[in-house]
């Protein structure tokens, strides 16, 4: 969070930059040089350091062989150099050179090697004990291991952003197909909804017309008119049912159910006894609506053919699956009727992955819709 904070003030890369700027500047301002060739070894090293500056974002490679010959210039004038200065520009861009993530590790591991052996060489030449020298080698070595640390420490972080970016993408892309997923079950539903609908709504129209013009029966076909409406409603709530599920608020399952109990107990003024056993969890949309279309099917069915009848109905999250169970009072043999029918039911929960259990159990009518949690 601190460097995204950081990067958003400045680049940390520019930042860097101005610093080794100022530094190598400062430098040269306050060395006490008095050989004409060692300043031409850092006026050399300087206009190398200002090519690594100016390529550094557009051509690294080439930026990293300029601060390669800018570490190594001030290195070779170890010797006769009459300050620290030659030792504090050498060490400086050693450092900045190892950080690159640009160059290879041999490739860094060279240039260090090279400055520690410029220093091991020319020491004779600066009439400082063979301590100093070591001393110089050594210092490379640190700051060459410092420098490789941080460029280990960005290589990291840069793997990681990449693989973030990726998963970010992959989630996106998971996310999509997901909502054409959902997108395709719910025209299948409004397709299903609509085709059994208007099929059923067509068939009893004909009927009803030819009571009208070959029989003369207003009455029988007033019934048929009777029965088509409701057909009509039903095959309306179904579609508003399967257009909900594209709404953000669906509810949960088992709300869902208990909706479903308290409306067959006012439209057709009977009880309808729901419970729901074990921790309800997250609920897969397509199973979700698969076990509500289920139970809205199996109560339609209870008040054809049991009307008048207490149905209980139960939802159990225990298992390694969800189990719907609906039963009513055997009192009719089960026929095809509105709705989708006992085929229709087992189509939508195999599309789930689940599967339709249904028939007589004693003196019941059992349904018991299973979908894997």
């Amino acid at each position: 969070m601190e460097a995204r904070l950081a990067d958003k003030v400045a680049p940390s890369w520019l930042v860097v930059q101005v610093f080794g700027t100022l530094f190598i500047a400062g430098t040269l301002l306050t060395a006490r040089e008095g050989s004409w060739w060692v300043w031409t070894l850092y006026a050399v090293a300087a206009g190398c350091w200002a090519g690594f500056v100016a390529l550094d974002r557009p051509r690294p490679m080439a930026a990293a062989a300029l601060l390669a010959a800018a570490a190594l210039l001030p290195a070779a004038a170890l010797g006769w150099a009459g300050d620290s200065s030659a030792l504090l520009m050498s060490s400086v861009l050693l450092a900045r050179f190892a950080a690159l993530s640009a160059p290879p590790m041999s490739a860094i591991m060279a240039v260090a090697g090279a400055a520690m052996a410029l220093a091991t060489l020319t020491w004779p030449l600066s009439g400082q004990p063979p301590e100093s020298a070591l001393g110089q080698a050594v210092l490379f070595l640190a700051l060459t291991l410092i420098g490789v640390n941080h460029r280990q420490h960005v290589v990291q972080r840069r793997q990681a952003e990449r693989l973030l970016e990726q998963t970010r993408l992959a989630q996106a892309e998971q996310a999509r197909a997901a909502a054409l997923d959902e997108r395709t079950r719910i025209a299948r539903e409004l397709h299903d909804v609509l085709a059994h609908s208007l099929g059923a709504l067509g068939v009893q129209l004909e009927l009803a017309e030819a009571l009208l013009e070959d029989r003369h029966d207003p009455s029988a076909a007033l019934a048929v008119v009777k029965r088509s409406r409701r057909l009509a409603a039903d095959g309306l709530t179904e579609a508003r049912h399967a257009v909900a599920a594209l709404r953000h608020d669906i509810v949960s399952l088992t709300d869902a159910l208990s909706a479903l109990a308290g409306e067959h107990e006012r439209d057709h003024c009977v009880p309808v006894c729901f419970e729901s056993t074990g921790t309800p969890g997250p609920v897969p949309s397509a199973h979700r609506v698969s076990l509500a279309a289920t139970a809205r099917e199996a109560l339609t069915n209870a008040a054809r053919h049991a009307p008048g009848a207490t149905v209980t109905m139960s939802l159990d999250y225990t298992g390694s699956a969800l189990r719907l169970r609906i039963r009513n009072p055997l009192t009719a043999p089960v026929r095809g009727g509105g709705g989708f029918g006992l085929a229709g039911m087992r189509e939508r929960l195999a599309l789930a992955g689940g599967s339709l259990h249904c028939g007589p159990d004693g003196e019941d009518w059992l349904v018991v819709a299973e979908v894997p949690r």
